[in-house]
């Protein structure tokens, strides 16, 4: 730790040096103070606490604390980040291409990524984790897992799983390889036999733009591409240069893409596109989401700020922050917001003020009024993500189907239907056969749904029961109950072709990984119907644009 006390004393010696002590109202005077505090109030706990401390932890605890202040974005990573910010920067690790989650309180496989080390092996979705080499693997040690799963491409790790289906634990002997995640999930003419082109961005690495240059130009090659669906729903965001790449390849050169404003207001710099567009008048539908942040954000923003396409979908998630990867010592590096994106027209597409929720960051006078200009003189709005030209929503209004998502039941099932069937077809499943599988399975498994009446009803027989009223009273109660049962079964009658809908997605994951979920989950997507119907309708797609309007 002497390293970081020698770094605090110079620091407080270049300011005191540089004469930055003139008030307490100089933020430079207020740093070094605030400096000396932290390392003496450090060092007294570190060397004088009742119980031994560990000082590098503490020290994380403290930078942890410090930086929880600002915003969600502005993080440490230590040294066991390092294949993080690898991710971060490049879309490359070492690892063995799968994706882990927590479902039903079981570290659970959860994708794979084809090709690589897990898929190839043998590894399926809804394996569940019990052991990776001598470490047992559970809930409560699954943050520290990606130390355990990530490494050197070339290192040996052992798996030991547990499959629904099988009675005995399989272990898998993996070499790690350099994975390199693709950021397009999907490419590819849909529907069938049509001239659309469908492509599914999930992430914004380095490669993104090249991958869809790449996607467009093969598939041109094909036949010719009439109309084109960017899928950007889900897709959290990632580098700002990957976003400006991907925004080249649809508007023209020299339009503005994307605006970044730092602490000081009339530090702005801006980002022009700085090349032809490979699909500059292809008819285009941008989709996003709630889950669509940042990087897909900005590519939406320019989008529709200069009338170059229609975003259709639910509005935006609201990230609209920038954040700058700065190098430490000792391998770690601090990740800190470093400024706002603005859309071509001057929206800020952040949502959240984190200068309102605490006293540390001081607010400025905000930049932006709330209704802004597109270049066909179409209103737009800012302060909370993109606002789609068409709100179309995919979400099921159903309480139930919201439970059973919850609950993970549409994932286990298809994972236990696929192991025990090795179903590689999904035109050979029957669907009343399987949902009359699926409701013995939620049965077995105990699915927990109760309505609100179901509640009440409860609390009123309990209520009924404390104050000694009559059997015939409580029967009736009873009977009631009974009722609201087979209502709730007639619900699940009701739900049944959006839970069929859900279960072959799932299934359509085991047989053909991400792509097979992508497909299958298309046939009964209401917003990408929506695209598909604004494409085919010139006038009404012109019309979303204000072309014609003079």
């Amino acid at each position: 730790m002497k390293n970081i006390y020698r770094s605090i004393a110079v620091l407080i010696t270049v300011l005191l040096l540089s004469g930055f002590v003139r008030s307490d109202n100089d933020i430079y005077f207020q740093m070094s103070k605030s400096i000396d505090l932290f390392g003496r109030i450090y060092k007294e706990v570190a060397l004088n606490y009742v119980d031994n401390v560990n000082p590098e932890e503490f020290m994380n605890a403290g930078i942890k604390g410090m930086l929880s202040a600002l915003d969600p974005y502005t993080v440490y990573l230590g040294e066991d980040k390092k294949e993080d910010i690898s991710l971060l920067t490049d879309g490359k690790y070492g690892g063995i291409g799968a994706t882990v989650g927590v479902q039903n309180e079981n570290v659970t496989i959860v994708d794979l990524i084809e090709g690589y080390p897990a898929q190839r092996q043998g590894m399926r979705i809804g394996d569940v984790i019990k052991k990776i080499d001598s470490v047992s693997v559970s809930r409560e040690n699954y943050n520290e897992l990606s130390k355990y799963m990530k490494g050197e491409p070339g290192t040996e790790l052992n798996i030991e799983v547990e499959r629904e289906g099988f009675d005995e634990p399989i272990i898998f002997k993996l070499i790690r390889e350099e994975i390199e995640i693709k950021n397009l999930s999907f490419a590819g003419f849909y529907p069938e036999n049509s001239n659309n082109v469908y492509l599914k961005l999930s992430g914004f690495t380095r490669t993104a733009g090249e991958e869809v240059k790449n996607a467009l130009l093969n598939l041109n090659k094909q036949k010719e591409v009439e109309s084109i669906v960017l899928d950007l729903r889900g897709n959290p965001g990632g580098l700002l240069d990957a976003a400006i790449d991907v925004s080249e390849k649809f508007l023209e050169n020299k339009q503005l893409i994307v605006s970044v404003v730092g602490r000081d207001t009339l530090d702005k710099k801006e980002y022009f596109s700085n090349e032809q567009p490979i699909a500059g008048n292809t008819k285009l539908v941008v989709l996003v989401d709630n889950g669509s942040a940042s990087a897909s954000e900005i590519v939406a923003g320019a989008i529709q700020d200069h009338d170059r396409g229609v975003i259709v979908g639910d509005q935006s998630f609201g990230k609209g922050l920038v954040q700058t990867l700065i190098p430490l010592s000792y391998d770690t590096s601090l990740k800190i917001t470093t400024g706002k994106y603005y859309t071509p027209s001057g929206r800020c597409i952040q949502k959240i003020d984190y200068a309102k929720e605490n006293d540390v960051i001081i607010p400025i006078t905000s930049l932006n009024s709330s209704e802004f200009k597109t270049d066909n003189q179409r209103t737009v709005y800012s302060g909370g993500g993109i606002l789609p030209d068409s709100i179309i929503s995919n979400s099921s209004d159903s309480k139930q189907m919201k439970h059973l998502l919850a609950q993970g039941l549409f994932f286990k099932f298809a994972t236990n239907y696929f192991n025990v069937n090795n179903t590689a077809n999904l035109a050979e499943i029957k669907d009343d056969e399987i949902f009359k599988e699926f409701l013995s399975y939620i049965d077995e498994q105990s699915f927990e749904y109760k309505t609100r009446s179901e509640k009440l009803i409860e609390d009123l027989y309990k209520t009924a029961e404390e104050s000694e009223l009559n059997a015939d009273i409580l029967n009736q109660i009873n009977n009631l109950k009974k009722e609201i049962v087979k209502e709730r079964i007639r619900e699940l009658e009701k739900n049944k072709e959006e839970i069929l809908s859900k279960i072959k997605e799932e299934i359509a994951a085991r047989i053909n990984g991400d792509k097979g979920r992508i497909m299958q989950s298309l046939i009964n997507d209401k917003q990408f119907a929506t695209a598909i119907k604004l494409l085919k309708d010139e006038k009404i797609y012109n019309s979303f644009l204000a072309y014609g309007k003079f």
